[in-house]
């Protein structure tokens, strides 16, 4: 097949065959050659119901006209200024308007770029020496980022992978999601010289796990406390539930926000922003470094301008409503077969996770059954269903999906579980 035969030449040049190791599983992953809507059909022709949609960008759908002529007008002017353009200047607005914890902003290239300079930022702003992260929570690929805790126990983390130096991961406290007792442990201990607290407030790269009632207030709280920042990571919940970011949904105003995905429509974007005062030590107004040849380059922020410009006047309960439809349908189907396994939903994504418990923090996530959502996984790829292929991420509803997309899926789903 030519998805064999590409397959091999990647070997060849990448790791694995891939450029993000999310992309691999075994024997081979699919190679996808075109999308549009809902749809991806692969290099050998065959068609499947996307629920990756990009790993959460493509809320509009692939190959969604206006951001295609957005970006097509801007190819012709320049993809590269090496200056600032009025198109990072009006999507930067746009932000600002929707998310009003933001007064001033830095585009990046990347989420992981968003969320390491906001921890410099933090640690410059305020003097302070320690980060603390929740174990599972997921801010990208730097060294202060992969960082996790080996049991719940631990106070310091240590890295989650080679090459990063015990000094640095050791300037990363590890705090449970959904878990106020550990947060104020580790302030109690450590408060003086706590930066700040980056956080998802919705987990999503370990599935979707939820907050419960009051934790996220409880660190808003906390970090007012001790004189500490508090960092909400909306990489990939900014503007996936409403016009705005979970926090207006919350009610609950960060310090530091830190936003991709969505915002770039596709294109590689991040963006990081708050306080004017936090903000303004940013060089060249301030002393703490962030720079980048690309950041708010305009063909970026033309597909991002168009995405959020068709945004603004969407109706988000349809997506809701078709992910509420999925959870319900797909657990009747759970409950029918008896498997062990739970849906967790928050908004328009959602999991499931093969474990008999509730999921509600990282200890309970890895506890779920990852084998056999491996197994379902490719069945579902044969039945022409792509989730991501992975237990611990998470699946989209976008608004290019529609109701025969839902009931293909219910559909598959029913025979899959069968057979598990």
């Amino acid at each position: 097949m030519r998805s064999t035969e590409l397959f091999k030449e990647a070997m060849e040049l990448f790791p694995m065959g891939v450029n993000s190791p999310v992309r691999y599983y075994s024997p081979e992953p699919v190679m996808f050659q075109q999308m549009y809507g809902s749809k991806a059909i692969d290099v050998n022709g065959r068609e499947y119901i996307d629920y990756s949609m990009g790993f959460g960008p493509m809320i509009l759908g692939h190959a969604n006209k206006l951001v295609s002529n957005y970006v097509k007008s801007q190819l012709d002017k320049g993809i590269l200024f090496g200056s600032i353009s009025e198109n990072e200047i009006k999507l930067g607005k746009t932000i600002k308007d929707a998310v009003k914890s933001i007064e001033k902003l830095r585009f990046t290239n990347s989420g992981t770029e968003a969320t390491m300079h906001a921890i410099r930022l933090a640690r410059g702003f305020t003097g302070k020496k320690y980060i603390v992260k929740m174990e599972g929570g997921y801010h990208g690929a730097h060294d202060y980022a992969l960082i996790k805790s080996g049991s719940g126990t631990m106070t310091f983390g240590v890295p989650s992978s080679a090459g990063v130096p015990d000094e640095v991961s050791k300037t990363v406290l590890i705090g449970q999601y959904n878990n106020m007792e550990s947060i104020e442990k580790l302030f109690k201990e450590f408060g003086n010289n706590i930066a700040g607290i980056i956080t998802e407030p919705v987990l999503g790269n370990i599935g979707v796990v939820n907050p419960e009632e009051n934790f996220l207030k409880g660190l808003r709280e906390i970090t007012e406390k001790y004189s500490s920042l508090l960092i909400f990571d909306e990489v990939i919940t900014g503007f996936r539930f409403g016009f705005k970011g979970y926090q207006n949904i919350i009610g609950i105003k960060p310090d530091i926000t830190t936003m991709g995905k969505i915002i770039g429509g596709g294109a590689p974007v991040g963006m990081f922003g708050g306080r004017s005062d936090i903000m303004d030590h940013i060089s060249p107004a301030g002393n703490v470094y962030e720079a980048g040849t690309f950041s708010g380059n305009p063909l970026t922020m033309s597909a991002g301008i168009a995405t959020l410009e068709q945004l603004k006047g969407m109706d988000y309960s349809k997506i809701d409503n078709y992910a509420a439809t999925l959870e319900k349908e797909l657990g009747a189907i759970i409950s029918e077969y008896n498997i062990d396994a739970t849906i967790n939903r928050c908004h328009s994504m959602f999991q499931i996770f093969f474990n008999k418990n509730k999921v509600i923090d990282y200890s309970t996530a890895i506890a779920s059954d990852a084998k056999k959502f491996t197994k379902m996984f490719h069945m579902l790829l044969d039945k022409g269903i792509f989730f991501p292929p992975s237990q611990f991420e998470t699946e989209f509803v976008s608004f290019a999906h529609s109701k025969e997309d839902l009931e293909n899926t219910v559909n598959a789903f029913s025979s899959v579980l069968k057979c598990l």
